[in-house]
């Protein structure tokens, strides 16, 4: 049997590790020492340096525990010179420090300084050198060193009898003992070197010490000596996994399929989790499979058990049903899992497998559910976690009476198999046949399947097979990072590739092309539609299946991939080898040619594949209200325009779990004008519906987000994009977020129960640019009871609009949306008025809501009036009553000219002639008025009215209406100077035109603002209106830089002195009389200044003004 040499690198700890090196390589942490790394070494399997200007070490010191924890240096992605390396011209970069410098240590951190760490960067960051497994690299500090050269591992493997090569020295002389599983075995004294071929016979620790008199240093290592394992054939009929017996449930037969791994023992609670040959499992080469029958279990327990592979990798089933961890399982509380079994904490690490015999299998109550046509499919996706509080199987089976009632007929769940964590979005798979015990027991999952079928609610899966996390067995089983989470797939492994071989890397690619991949995938897939009776599966990220890509080459990644084509085909017949009329669905997101390879695939049997189509872009813009260069044009929401030959291809979706939610980009972006805003929460909602008419109406499978019928507006990006959002099962209460979910409602009920909607005769029209679109259904094998003809109309955009039906002929159509309305077309071209955001569906004849038969607004179970004509008003319990449409009157304001100028209006019209009443009541008027066709009042003051209209002999009928009469404002100026510019500005606001005049000169302008120029000295500036009862504005500003002062003699009892540039320096402003008396005086450091002259007698004064450039007086008159 063949030398195996596996696990930890010990070269981590040394001062020489092939790609870097340190001299001295022993050292005091305040030495000088040179630190040198090769970017030519292939030591390392973590090197991406690449023909670098610069390299970077980052760098840290601290202890044996972190040997970062004291300081870090180094800023990664910056080219700031901390940590620049000196190019050696030979492949090498070097740098040279004294740690106790170079850190900044205190005296007390030199003390505790023991161990530094470091990794080395291009300038950029992109491009990085780390220890194999992309560990950092760790170099002891101090003079007395030990360094291990042989063995190379923590542990090694070797047949019984064979010998262990053991190669130490030391940075001084010292004395070596060898000590193996505590015995000492040898010595060496007083030299630098150590050397051994040791025997090893059994599977033995040892132990190399060093010592000087007065310091220690030691190193552990290990050797195991390979079991003997008996070859066997695996018994017919066994699977990957767990095998349970089914005539004694006593018994279980575990199989695992590890390829180059030489030995494998199973480990668990009937054996206290101790490694013991009686649990070695049998080997048959031939097959690349360990496998052990378990004798002795105790039915219906709950035992556990793990493999450890090579006496060195301690792992969970890959086939595991249910697994238990230790970091994620203390969090699950018992309603969601009740009886959670304890991970047995202390007696190993890493997943493990729940194994239970005996168990009553669960009792299907529906064994013959037939799905949904995949054309008539209403998908609900759904994140658990974010649909109820209680994130479980059981919670979502107690809300199935609002996914039935919206009409939903599948339901996909955001991957269930266990993934790293418990709340995430689930597409970092772990364990691909594990249900992920966060949402609730397997038992429970099930009762969920059968009650969906029970009520004819398909139930789709979403499955992660392009990549698996680091905790998968089969990627820890042959990684460069020794078993562990992180690192990268090595060569020899029969299930991941090293690096991705398409543009969307994440964690860890499978390589499809490997026989053992594909077995597993089957594998899986086999268990969940055997063992949860699911109905499809949507397959994430298919464009990952190619082996021809590389991990930056998106243009490859997006073309057509032959290799891709034909495994994801051998995979669609698998499934439908297990379950005839399974859903496949795939998220590709690619090129039509490709795609249609699936949705052709096997389409003459009934089958072919189904493509995500993703038109959240297309319907937010719309919804928004944005259509330059085809913002809105969801045209390919047909599977015709989007280029596939059936219906069934496509499954489209206006919002995902991968995609912004439409609520959210309309209140933060949506068009406005005056008169309307998209932002407005209620506005948006309305648009909502629209999007929803445009949507569900379309020939072809469909796909909404969770809550999406209720309008949600919280960002996919709050708390992180698969973060946990808020639930909001209160949106219920909000009449208008309701409206949404009932206007879904019957767009579903109309899509599923009119067979128009299946046609492949219709026409899609979403490309104007005004935001107005239509589509139009024609189901030529109508019966004279179904609807033939369907047109709808929708306008997109912000302003009301005309829209040109082109119904498909004359005659009565109905409003199906609106209680079936009845409207007489004379014209198929005759325009029709749209609100902004409003839709109508017209069909060529009535929709019967069966729980609504007459179609008056009035549930049948409330209705005493069963058979009101179409298109009545009725009262509450659904019979007729007097009506006139919402347009018969319509009202005309009239604002005051003036302020109490008392003559605003009320001007009333009526569509129809009738003997009408008008009362109208406010601001002490309380009138009373008859009319048949118009009425007007007039000499009204501006505020408040109430109009109400009655009818002659229908006492029940009143149409009231606020109305407010304003008056204009007063005219308001606000005039501002520019400090040393030559402008005036004025604010203006009152008119609607304003006449301004500077010094003689008039103009006339709409805006509220305007800037002047000022001519120097003193400069008049009136502003009027085009009503002179708003006022007049009247100003004088003087502009010099001189000394000077204005009107002279005083005028309105004001004298406005300028100051010049004071330059925030102070000036001294006195009045004198002609007596010598000072009248007035004040300090000012502003360049204008206003003296209120209404104190002042008639007669002479002298006004000096002193500042620090200038000592000026002026003689001033007062009339």
């Amino acid at each position: 049997m063949k030398k195996l040499l596996l696990f930890t690198f010990l070269l981590f700890s040394l001062t020489t590790i092939s790609q870097v090196t340190i001299s001295p390589s022993a050292f005091e942490v305040t030495s000088q020492i040179t630190i040198t790394v090769n970017l030519s070494s292939t030591a390392t399997d973590c090197n991406s340096i690449s023909a670098p200007s610069k390299v970077y070490m980052h760098s840290g010191i601290g202890n044996d525990t972190d040997a970062w924890g004291i300081k870090t240096i180094g800023n990664w992605g910056a080219d700031d010179g901390i940590g620049e390396m000196t190019n050696n011209n030979d492949g090498t970069w070097s740098i040279t420090i004294t740690p106790s410098v170079y850190y900044s240590l205190t005296s007390e951190q030199q003390s505790e300084s023991t161990k530094m760490g470091m990794v080395f960067r291009n300038a950029s960051g992109n491009q990085e050198l780390k220890a194999s497994g992309c560990a950092d690299f760790f170099f002891d500090i101090g003079s007395f060193q030990l360094f291990l050269n042989m063995p190379t591992k923590t542990t090694t493997i070797l047949n019984a009898g064979e010998t262990l090569p053991i190669n130490a020295t030391s940075s001084t002389v010292a004395n070596f003992t060898l000590l193996a599983n505590n015995n000492t075995v040898d010595t060496a004294i007083q030299t630098t070197t150590y050397t051994n071929n040791y025997p090893v016979n059994e599977t033995t620790t040892f132990e190399l010490q060093i010592t000087d008199g007065t310091q220690t240093e030691s190193k552990t290592f290990e050797a195991i000596v390979i079991p003997a394992t008996t070859e066997a054939t695996l018994p017919n009929g066994l699977l990957d996994g767990i095998n349970y017996n089914e005539t004694d449930n006593t018994k279980a037969t575990l199989v695992l399929y590890a390829p180059l791994k030489e030995f494998v023992h199973v480990i668990g609670d009937f054996n206290n989790w101790t490694i013991d040959d009686a649990f070695l499992m049998k080997k048959d080469n031939s097959k690349d499979r360990f496998w052990i029958e378990l004798t002795g279990l105790t039915p219906q327990t709950n035992h556990m058990y793990q493999y450890i592979v090579d006496a060195s990798i301690k792992i969970a089933d890959p086939y595991s049903p249910v697994i238990l961890t230790e970091s994620n399982d203390q969090y699950i509380n018992a309603i969601t899992y009740p009886d959670l079994p304890a991970y047995p904490t202390g007696k190993t690490n890493h997943n493990i497998t729940l194994l239970r015999t005996g168990d009553a299998d669960y009792n299907w109550q529906v064994t013959n559910f037939t799905a949904p046509e995949k054309t008539d499919l209403v998908i609900y996706e759904l994140l658990l976690r974010d649909f109820d509080a209680l994130h479980s199987f059981d919670a979502l089976k107690s809300r199935l009476d609002y996914i039935e009632n919206l009409g939903i007929n599948a339901i996909e769940l955001m991957p269930l198999n266990e993934f790293d964590g418990n709340e995430s979005w689930g597409y970092n798979p772990s364990f691909h046949m594990a249900l992920d015990k966060y949402y609730g027991t397997q038992n429970a999952f099930k009762a969920l399947v059968d009650e969906c079928h029970r009520r004819g609610i398909a139930i789709i899966v979403d499955v992660v097979f392009n990549h698996a996390s680091g905790q998968n067995p089969y990627y820890r089983l042959w990684n460069t990072d020794n078993g562990n989470y992180g690192g990268t797939a090595s060569a020899d492994n029969p299930f991941f590739n090293q690096t991705a071989k398409h543009a969307y890397s994440v964690f860890n690619d499978f390589n499809h092309s490997k026989t053992a991949t594909r077995d597993y995938v089957k594998r899986v897939t086999q268990f969940w539609i055997d063992e949860y009776k699911i109905d499809g599966f949507r397959w994430d990220l298919t464009k990952g299946f190619t082996q021809n890509c590389t991990e930056n080459n998106e243009s490859c990644t997006g073309s057509y991939q032959q290799d891709r084509v034909d495994v994801l085909k051998e995979y669609a017949d698998y499934q439908w080898d297990k379950k005839d009329d399974f859903y496949i669905i795939f998220e590709h997101l690619g090129g039509i040619t490709e795609e249609n390879e699936w949705a052709n695939y096997r389409i003459n049997e009934g089958k072919g594949i189904m493509l995500w189509n993703n038109l959240n872009g297309t319907y937010s813009d719309a919804a928004m209200g944005f259509f330059t260069d085809g913002k809105s044009n969801f045209g390919n929401v047909s599977y015709k325009q989007k280029g596939f030959a059936q219906a069934t291809s496509s499954v489209s979706y206006m919002e995902s779990h991968d995609e912004e939610r439409m609520m959210y980009r309309n209140l933060n972006f949506g068009a406005t004008n005056t008169n309307y805003n998209v932002k407005d929460l209620n506005t948006a909602l309305k648009r909502v519906e629209t999007a929803g008419a445009f949507f569900f109406t379309v020939p072809g499978p469909k796909m909404i987000w969770q809550f999406g019928e209720l309008g949600y507006d919280i960002s996919i990006d709050q708390n992180g994009r698969v973060g946990n959002k808020p639930i909001l099962w209160e949106y219920l209460n909000d009449a208008n977020r309701k409206s949404v979910h009932d206007t879904w409602r019957n767009l579903i009920r109309l899509k599923l129960e009119e067979p128009i909607f299946k046609t492949t005769n219709f026409e899609v029209d979403t490309n104007k640019s005004s935001g107005l679109k239509t589509i139009h259904l024609t189901l030529d094998s109508a019966t004279e009871n179904d609807i033939k003809y369907i047109t709808i109309l929708g306008n997109f955009g912000i302003t009301a609009q005309n829209i040109t039906p082109n119904f498909q002929q004359t005659g009565t159509w109905y409003n199906l949306l609106d209680r079936n309305m009845p409207m007489e077309v004379t014209s198929t071209t005759a325009s029709i008025t749209l609100k902004a955001g409003e839709f109508i569906i017209f069909g060529d004849k009535t929709f019967i809501n069966p729980e609504d038969l007459d179609s008056d607004g009035v549930l049948n179970t409330n209705d005493t009036c069963s058979n009101t004509p179409i298109g009545a008003t009725v009262d509450a319990n659904g019979c007729e009553i007097f009506s006139l449409p919402a347009n018969n009157f319509k009202l005309q304001i009239g604002n005051e000219t003036c302020r109490n100028s008392n003559n605003g209006f009320i001007d009333i019209s009526a569509e129809k002639n009738l003997n009408y009443s008008v009362k109208i009541t406010g601001d002490n008027l309380n009138s009373d008025d008859a009319f048949t066709s118009s009425f007007i009042k007039n000499n009204l003051a501006s505020g408040h009215y109430n109009v109400c209209i009655t009818v002659e002999n229908q006492p029940d009928y009143e149409q009231c209406y606020n109305i407010t009469i304003t008056e204009p404002e007063n005219l308001s100026v606000l005039s501002k100077s520019a400090n040393g510019k030559k402008l005036v500005s004025l604010n203006m606001s009152g008119g609607s035109l304003y006449k301004i005049t500077l010094n003689g000169i008039t103009m006339e302008t709409s805006n509220s603002e305007i800037e002047l120029t000022l001519q120097n000295g003193e400069n008049k500036i009136t502003v009027e209106t085009d009503k002179i009862c708003q006022g007049k504005f009247e100003e004088s500003i003087f502009y010099g830089d001189e000394l000077t002062m204005f009107p002279n003699p005083i005028s309105n009892n004001e004298l406005n002195v300028y100051l010049g540039e004071l330059n925030n320096d102070k000036a001294i402003v006195e009045l004198y009389s002609i007596l010598g008396k000072r009248v007035y005086n004040t300090e000012t450091t502003t360049n204008t200044l206003k003296i209120d002259a209404t104190p002042l007698e008639k007669g002479v004064y002298l006004l000096k003004v002193v500042t620090k450039t200038a000592n000026k007086s002026f003689k001033i008159i007062k009339n």
